[in-house]
């Protein structure tokens, strides 16, 4: 008599306890069907989140040895100096690509205007002793104004700006896919949902009836109604996948992030070029602005960089066509288009796949076994369940509306 769920006209050999035991079952059941579900997707995303971080790591470092090999062999008198300033910018590179909030233009800038007095003492106007560090500073708060590197800077700032802003987008979408899987992986059914869920999966077994699945038509009514929310994130999904599919395409050629970080070292070696060849005409300028040098008996240090240091993890990254970002970011775009429909079709696969009676079978429909369901089947998402006959939905969940927001968000960016 004190059953909540599984009452019925028939004698039963449920007591409330196994009711309660039952209940929790059910749920345990949706989790473990909704996590196997998607756990493919999961993987596809996050094993290539991990592995577009690595490479973007490797690139980094490896940008930044052709630099600090260029100084070491071209200009090697100002390599010591010069490698620190190229470390920096590749340390404010890594930060910005994983999401720091900092600025393309600021640490571009930065690195040329830490870079022009090292130039000037060595380049422009070399002496056998340095420059002292206030005339240095001079320098470096002067640079802007006096353009010794010409039009270079402004075409890094463009260039690594668009690129890179690329990839750190690219890598915070992919780890926002893997927070969207997770949430909808841990869902909170509400009370009418997973009473709904306990009396299509174990009130049967109250009757002895342990073999009888429910009915299609049921499971899809019950499950569209426990996962009306997670129906309503589809739009966004494939609006997610679209805007992934764009961003990868636009990221390719002269704005491949490869492209342009492998390339950054000739960049600088057209500025010091530049530098050197109008150096009479700067050492004028810089005269006029600051006055002439003031030197301190110090001698800057040889090149101290250590060429070997990483090359043997070097090696390992492959420059062989097949392993280019562009083809890598291809592949796995092309599978994940795959998961376009994956949260509009997620009720359909459970039923059909996990959870319902074959077709023809006699079938489970709350009550008793039948041959067919014949109450109304509604569809999915949260406006098609107000004529649901089996479970009562209330309202948005919190949870899936702040991920549809940051979805949202990802696209616009």
């Amino acid at each position: 008599v004190d059953l909540q769920v599984c009452t019925s006209r028939n004698l039963t050999c449920c007591t409330k306890k196994m009711e309660e035991r039952y209940q929790m079952a059910a749920k345990q059941d949706i989790q473990q069907v909704l996590q196997t579900s998607s756990a493919t997707l999961k993987f596809l995303i996050s094993r290539n989140a991990a592995a577009f971080q690595e490479t973007f790591e490797m690139l980094i470092r490896l940008a930044e040895n052709y630099t600090s090999t260029l100084f070491c062999t071209a200009y090697r008198n100002m390599a010591a100096e010069a490698t620190a300033r190229v470390q920096e910018f590749f340390t404010d590179v890594g930060l910005f690509v994983f999401g720091t909030d900092i600025s393309t233009e600021e640490f571009v800038n930065r690195f040329f205007d830490t870079l022009f007095p090292v130039v000037y003492n060595h380049v422009i106007n070399p002496g056998l002793t340095d420059i002292s560090l206030e005339y240095a500073e001079c320098l470096r708060t002067a640079r802007r104004d006096i353009r010794p590197f010409g039009n270079i800077p402004k075409k890094a700032i463009g260039q690594m700006g668009r690129s890179l802003l690329s990839s750190r987008t690219f890598l915070q979408a992919l780890n926002l896919g893997i927070e969207v899987i997770n949430t909808t992986d841990h869902l909170h059914l509400s009370k009418d949902c997973s009473r709904a869920l306990l009396r299509m999966q174990y009130c049967p077994h109250c009757q002895g009836l342990m073999m009888s699945k429910p009915c299609m038509g049921y499971c899809l009514n019950i499950v569209r109604g426990c996962l009306a929310n997670t129906a309503e994130i589809d739009l966004h999904w494939r609006g997610y996948i679209q805007s992934l599919e764009e961003l990868s395409s636009a990221m390719s050629g002269t704005h491949d992030t490869e492209h342009v970080l492998l390339n950054f070292h000739s960049l600088v070696n057209d500025a010091l070029v530049q530098a050197h060849n109008r150096g009479p005409e700067l050492s004028e300028q810089v005269k006029k602005i600051r006055g002439p040098p003031v030197r301190k008996p110090t001698q800057s240090p040889g090149c101290s960089f250590d060429q070997n240091k990483d090359n043997q993890g070097l090696k390992m990254f492959s420059r062989d066509s097949e392993e280019t970002l562009t083809n890598r970011r291809k592949e796995f775009i092309s599978h994940l288009r795959l998961y376009r429909a994956f949260y509009g079709g997620l009720a359909d696969h459970l039923c059909s796949n996990e959870l319902a009676a074959a077709d023809g079978l006699p079938c489970w429909n709350g009550e008793d076994v039948i041959k067919s369901y014949t109450r109304r089947v509604v569809g999915s998402g949260i406006k098609a369940q107000s004529a649901n006959p089996e479970v009562k939905v209330k309202g948005t969940d919190p949870v899936i509306s702040r991920v549809i927001d940051k979805l949202k968000h990802i696209i616009q960016v």
